[in-house]
C-alpha cells in the first residue's frame, strides 16, 4: 500500500498518524470534483465522521460555512491539504488544552493523558 522500500526504518508512531491524516483527507477528497481537494460537501462529512468527538472541545462551534471561509485561504471554494490541515492543528490543540484542564480537574499536573484506542 504505502511506497517504502524494505531498506527503511519501520514508522514511528508519528509517521503512521501523519500517513493515517493524508489517507483520510483522500477518503473525501475523492469523492467529487478535484480529486485534491475538499469541497464544502466533502468537508462536512469529514468533520461529521472523522472529527465529531474532538470538535466538541473547539470552544466556538463554527458553521460548516464559517468553517470553509476561514481555512479557504486562496478563495477558490476549495480545501487543499494544506488548508485542511489548519482545521486539523487547531482541533488537535483545542483537544490537548481539554486534556489538561481535565487533568487539573482531577488534580493531576503529571503531563500524562489517558488515551482510549
Amino acid at each position: 500500500m504505502s511506497k517504502t522500500s524494505q531498506t527503511q526504518e519501520p514508522r514511528s508512531e508519528l509517521e503512521k498518524a501523519m500517513d493515517i491524516i493524508i489517507d483520510v483527507f483522500h477518503q473525501y477528497s475523492r469523492r467529487e470534483g478535484d480529486r485534491d481537494t475538499l469541497t464544502k460537501s466533502e468537508l462536512k462529512l469529514l468533520i461529521e465522521k472523522q472529527l465529531a468527538n474532538y470538535l466538541k472541545h473547539v470552544k466556538n462551534k463554527a458553521t460548516i460555512d464559517t468553517i470553509m471561509k476561514d481555512l479557504d485561504l486562496n478563495k477558490d471554494a476549495q480545501i487543499s491539504f494544506g488548508e485542511m490541515m489548519l482545521l486539523i492543528v487547531r482541533v488537535t490543540i483545542a483537544t490537548h488544552e481539554h486534556l489538561h484542564e481535565v487533568e487539573d480537574q482531577q488534580h493531576q499536573h503529571k503531563h500524562q493523558h489517558q488515551h482510549h484506542h
